[in-house]
């Protein structure tokens, strides 16, 4: 679009991917996020010596953060998202919960404002009943949730959220909701401009989490009729033309009943004020570029499509790839990225934040990249995006590549039976990884027999333990030991 970038970073990405593609790079401060990404003074006297026209906020820390939306506009700084007004009616989840309300969207029953402390949570919960959830006001992305299954939890599950989101967001507002057992996750994505315009770009299914943190999304949901689109795309864009909403959005459902065609209901869960990270299987299906469209609009342009201009084509399959080990209850795995194969092929897209030679903090959240895959069916984007797993070799650290294959391989994923409980009961079935075709210890034998049989050298293997595995394994790949 010949718009000059400007990167802004922390000590600890000071050697990061979009601070070496960036024209200019900027230093914030120190790893933490309170002393670095969270400081919108810093970030706005950065855009001051830049000469920045504007600031995309990305996905998390200050993207739904309305002071510092207010505070690009007082700087004479475009933010690429929502209007601080809309922000703070929408992007707080208990002014939205209200909003909700007032637009007449059915939601789930829970509080509609901040709690004022413990004592509030329990009445709350003792109203509506057990399980409950409490959730972060002011944020996203699994930050500041916590389920509670009876009274005697509270207390505890409170301090913990709270905590959490302040650390996450700046604020430590947190709101109790009921726990709804065994419901899909279904968002609808939004772009709206400044002249009144807004359309749905139709719905992802989000309902592969792990403690609240979506692990695998989907354009379209398989299971989502046109009727049942329509009616949740519609009632978002309601919701969103009654705050004033302008640019991308997403409104997220809890949706339960769709196992009967007809009996479908769906319940107004948050709305997210900003670019989602599973943007991408929106992209694919529909053939536009969400983060173009953003900057469109944040130039003051209307929007280039109408509702009847949006089609869906195909399907996609969005997995986040993270430096954590789900043999080891899913533990952060930072440290160096020795290797890096990364996949390609016909349907493949990867958004990729890392490099061979990277070393991955532990001061933020551990998402490596986010492998896409697009078909014209589900089952061929499954299939492909199988093969492109295969295909990815990220060395020096644990990842979860190995859990994505035990879900893709699973019958019930493949039938589109899921729900928001659906990985949870799915670990508790076996082991949490189906191994590649071939091991990286195996690739790294070959490598050294290769290496050793070209000068006439012997193998030494002094891990006993791996050597019958490794030597059963070298026989299936032709190899001797």
């Amino acid at each position: 679009m010949g718009v000059g970038t400007v990167a802004v970073y922390s000590d600890a990405d000071r050697g990061a991917l979009h601070v070496l593609h960036a024209d200019e790079a900027y230093r914030l401060g120190p790893a933490p996020a309170a002393e670095s990404y969270l400081r919108g003074d810093l970030i706005l006297e950065i855009a001051r010596r830049a000469g920045a026209d504007a600031v995309h906020p990305g996905y998390g820390f200050l993207s739904e953060n309305a002071e510092f939306a207010e505070a690009c506009a007082g700087a004479g700084v475009v933010f690429v998202g929502p209007p601080a007004s809309a922000m703070r009616v929408l992007g707080s989840k208990t002014r939205a919960r209200q909003a909700a309300d007032a637009a007449g969207m059915p939601r789930v029953p829970g509080s509609v404002t901040g709690l004022a402390d413990v004592a509030e949570a329990q009445r709350v919960a003792a109203d509506i009943g057990y399980p409950v959830m409490l959730k972060a006001a002011a944020g996203g992305g699994g930050k500041g949730m916590r389920a509670v299954a009876k009274a005697e939890e509270l207390g505890t599950a409170f301090a913990a959220a709270s905590s959490e989101a302040e650390r996450s967001f700046g604020s430590g507002e947190v709101y109790l909701e009921k726990l709804i057992e065994r419901p899909r996750h279904i968002e609808i994505q939004l772009m709206a401009d400044g002249y009144g315009n807004c359309v749905y770009l139709g719905e992802r299914e989000c309902s592969v989490q792990r403690r609240h943190q979506k692990v695998i999304e989907e354009a379209p949901s398989a299971v989502v009729s046109e009727d049942l689109r329509r009616r949740m795309g519609e009632a978002a864009v309601r919701l969103a033309l009654s705050a004033g909403y302008v640019n991308a959005g997403t409104v997220e459902f809890l949706v339960a009943g769709l196992e009967k065609p007809g009996e479908e209901n769906f319940y107004f869960l948050e709305m997210n004020t900003r670019l989602q990270v599973e943007h991408p299987v929106t992209e694919m299906v529909t053939g536009l570029d969400l983060v173009h469209l953003q900057l469109r609009v944040a130039m003051g342009e209307p929007l280039p499509i109408a509702q009847e201009d949006v089609k869906l084509r195909g399907h996609a399959i969005e997995c986040r790839i993270y430096a954590e080990d789900p043999e080891n209850n899913f533990f952060p795995s930072p440290g160096l990225i020795t290797r890096l194969v990364q996949p390609g092929g016909p349907g493949i897209r990867e958004d990729c934040a890392v490099f061979a030679g990277w070393r991955v903090p532990l001061d933020y959240d551990p998402m490596l990249s986010k492998l896409v895959a697009f078909a014209p069916t589900r089952e061929v984007a499954i299939d492909r995006m199988l093969r492109a797993l295969e295909e990815y070799v990220i060395g020096g650290i644990k990842t979860n590549i190995g859990l994505f294959r035990r879900i893709l391989t699973d019958a019930d994923f493949r039938g589109a039976r899921i729900d928001t409980g659906y990985l949870e009961r799915l670990l508790g079935t076996g082991p949490a990884v189906v191994e590649g075709i071939v091991p990286e210890d195996v690739v790294a034998l070959a490598a050294a027999i290769f290496v050793a049989s070209a000068k006439q050298e012997t193998v030494v293997v002094a891990d006993a333990t791996a050597e019958s595995r490794w030597a059963e394994a070298g026989r299936r790949e032709g190899l001797r030991l």
